[in-house]
């Protein structure tokens, strides 16, 4: 029996490109990267150095704050280079692979008999415990805290987002050790979205509350599912895996080695041919978009993860530690003379002055990322609300963060949101206002004042 969420607010952004549900394995990447800036508030603390041989899972660095939390090497191999910044700053460590791939043995796991003291223990040996985040603040969690329930969304509604669908299938096995796990950390349940026509495996899971969504993006973002089922209060924690993860975490559990496979869709109406690939974690984007016609022009955006949230890589960079899709867009580094003067036809808006995208609901746009405008003050609009479903004030908060106001902040809902949350409401602002960011330093913030 599963409980139905329909969200009525929201936006649906069509965009050309979607990939076709066709997967092949990507080149074989000869480098994979590891870059501390993708956990966000971890100060890295070397392991392994410049030279050492690693296997598959083998810890390379830990969170100096919390020594327990250790990040390992994707694959087998050599550390050939700690790229540093300002302050002798870790920016990334990079790792020639063998050719013939090994693993660590972290032992096959007993999870019917295993204590929840022992499953916390060994996800955090075997490097699986940065899969795990928190919310408040949007962090990897803090293992020495019990989560009151735990959120998995198994249904991706952002733009041109891997079909989550599609790439866990056949994967039944190792979701529900996964899961199994997981639901011994938490007295409370741990919840699943999964769309309300899909197919999902995690459907037929066992251990779970099932939630079917439906409506139009943010329904498939994981803070939508938590405000509708359980919100985060004061003094409160919640748990939050994104569900490709909870594969590496079962193969782990099954096998004992840490497997750090991915399927990623390459999406975008640059790529002449959108499809998945089965790759790594870390490893170059350039081994699946080619120089051979899969990128149709110079001057294009390569995105690690969907556009409305995900970051900017260049050819020569690498997947990010928990994307699982690669859009390519044009650059929109051109500007058209006029341009707000005349009908548009071809972007989309939630206004109806000047742009008609609203006479053609199913139109799919090959929009680039020009904002078509620069920062100014908020505009009170009314927009903000119109695509932003959870039972929080978005523009208040906002400014909240951006005076830094902790009482404010916290009295408006800050400890359930997270950056993503507010992703189409910085595409539809009037003011070209970066809401994400916002948002970010004000989590930030509330995590170094409260903690």
């Amino acid at each position: 029996m599963s409980n139905d969420i329909r969200i009525k607010k929201g936006l649906d952004i069509k965009l050309k490109g979607e990939a076709e549900k066709t997967l092949e394995k990507a080149v074989l990447s000869n480098f994979y990267t590891l870059r501390p800036q993708d956990f966000h508030g971890v100060t890295p603390k070397l392991i392994s150095k410049v030279g050492a041989k690693v296997k598959a899972g083998t810890p390379v660095f830990f969170d100096k704050s919390n020594e327990s939390v250790k990040f390992v090497s994707p694959v087998s191999g050599e550390i050939v280079e700690i790229a540093r910044g300002e302050k002798r700053k870790i920016l990334s460590i990079n790792i020639q692979a063998d050719k013939e791939q090994t693993y660590q043995d972290n032992g096959v796991f007993n999870i019917d008999a295993a204590k929840p003291n022992e499953v916390k223990s060994h996800l955090l040996a075997s490097g699986c415990w940065p899969f795990v985040k928190q919310r408040p603040y949007d962090v990897i969690a803090n293992p020495d805290k019990s989560p009151k329930a735990i959120f998995i969304s198994g249904y991706a509604s952002a733009p041109l987002a891997a079909d989550l669908d599609f790439t866990l299938k056949g994967k039944e096995a190792e979701l529900q050790a996964a899961v199994t796990a997981l639901g011994k950390l938490t007295e409370g349940k741990v919840h699943v979205s999964v769309g309300a026509s899909s197919a999902s495996p995690l459907a037929g899971l066992s251990g779970i509350t099932l939630h079917k969504v439906s409506g139009p993006h943010p329904s498939g973002n994981v803070g939508t599912l938590i405000n509708r089922v359980d919100p985060v209060n004061k003094g409160e924690v919640v748990w939050t895996v994104a569900a490709q993860d909870l594969v590496i975490i079962g193969e782990l559990l099954l096998t004992g080695k840490f497997n750090a496979e991915r399927i990623v869709a390459l999406a975008g109406s640059q790529i002449e041919k959108p499809r998945y690939f089965i790759t790594k974690i870390g490893a170059e984007v350039s081994t699946m978009i080619s120089d051979k016609g899969a990128s149709k022009r110079i001057h294009d955006r390569i995105i690690s993860g969907n556009v409305l949230s995900g970051k900017e890589i260049k050819l020569d960079g690498n997947l990010d530690y928990y994307s699982n899709v690669i859009t390519v867009i044009p650059e929109g580094d051109d500007y058209e003379f006029f341009g707000w003067t005349k009908p548009v036809f071809n972007k989309i808006s939630t206004s109806r002055a000047l742009t008609f995208s609203w006479l053609t609901p199913n139109k799919k746009y090959d929009l680039n990322t020009n904002t078509n405008g620069e920062h100014r003050a908020f505009v009170v609009t009314g927009g903000y609300e119109e695509v932003f479903p959870l039972d929080i004030y978005p523009l208040q908060i906002l400014k909240a963060c951006m005076y830094q106001d902790l009482d404010e902040m916290e009295s408006l809902g800050m400890y359930e949101v997270a950056p993503e949350d507010f992703a189409l409401t910085e595409f539809v602002c009037v003011s070209k206002q970066p809401h994400q960011a916002i948002i970010r330093k004000g989590l930030d913030v509330m995590l170094k004042e409260i903690g």
